[in-house]
């Protein structure tokens, strides 16, 4: 009998904590618990969630709930829930139980609404991206915690594939890779890259990171979409965008450990899983 969504969302896990130890931000929890489901059942070739990857990539581009094609998929369902869990708590913490301060205040309601609004559009953009990105891959998932669009970027501006390296060098000596030089990076990349990161308004943000993904799906490396979601959630505040692309930036240009080879279990020796931004912003900020 082929599983259920109940049963891979219970294999999803009930939440998660920021590797900081931070609780995580809505979206990046409401991304985590959907992908990682479907992408269990997406590569176990499961007819539900083929189906619902098939949907979510129709979607890639389009407005978080303004299209009626997406009423139905759960992704949006997911982070509402995880907001009544955080009003529930929100108001266990209030003496009393007292009503949120957005049920006596016209702006505070305003605020609260463009909050949900951001985290909306962090979700959307994020699942509807990695179902792009997973598309007709079943061997291997293209969302994977520790890749960073830097890093994924880096390691497609030189010409590598997957997440694994032989360990041989190009002249098949056997020497360890050579270190990948920023200034060696394709030019065709870097600039589509550039052009990410002077990006305007979301829908300008969206279309530019489609098309970096369609060349991550294409050389097979992934990203860690959760981490992206909690990026796009900061990079909807005009007073946080430069912080995230300073982190952008800086992925892109630290030297990542060379992934090691192949294991038999299917693995790689790999251990790096840095997540700049989680260390050097607060996304708990952009829910005050």
């Amino acid at each position: 009998m082929a599983p259920t969504p109940a049963a891979f969302r219970h294999r999803a896990g009930a939440g998660a904590t920021g590797l900081t130890g931070r609780v995580s931000s809505l979206p990046r929890e409401a991304v985590s618990r959907t992908i990682d489901r479907l992408q269990a059942g997406y590569r176990q070739d499961v007819p539900w969630a083929v189906a619902a990857v098939a949907r979510l990539r129709r979607e890639a581009g389009r407005d978080a709930h303004a299209s009626p094609t997406a009423w139905g998929l759960d992704h949006l369902e997911i982070l509402s829930g995880l907001r009544e869990e955080r009003r529930v708590t929100e108001r266990e913490e209030r003496d009393g139980g007292s009503a949120a301060p957005a049920y006596f205040s016209s702006a505070a309601h305003v605020r609260q609404e463009e909050r949900e609004q951001r985290e909306d559009t962090a979700v959307h953009t994020a699942v509807t991206l990695w179902a792009l990105h997973q598309q007709s891959l079943r061997d291997e998932p293209m969302h994977l915690n520790g890749w960073s669009l830097g890093r994924a970027v880096r390691r497609l501006a030189h010409g590598r594939t997957g997440v694994r390296d032989s360990g041989a060098a190009v002249d098949g000596t056997g020497a360890e890779p050579t270190a990948e030089r920023v200034e060696d990076a394709s030019e065709t990349v870097r600039r589509r890259f550039v052009r990410i990161g002077a990006a305007s308004d979301t829908d300008v943000l969206a279309t530019r990171l489609r098309e970096m993904v369609l060349l991550l799906r294409s050389a097979r490396i992934p990203l860690d979409y959760a981490l992206l979601a909690d990026q796009l959630l900061l990079w909807q505040d005009e007073n946080r965008r430069d912080d995230v692309r300073r982190i952008w930036g800086r992925d892109f240009h630290r030297r990542h450990p060379h992934p090691g080879p192949a294991r038999a279990d299917g693995g790689s020796d790999e251990t790096d899983t840095d997540t700049a931004p989680l260390e050097d912003l607060d996304v708990a900020d952009t829910d005050s």
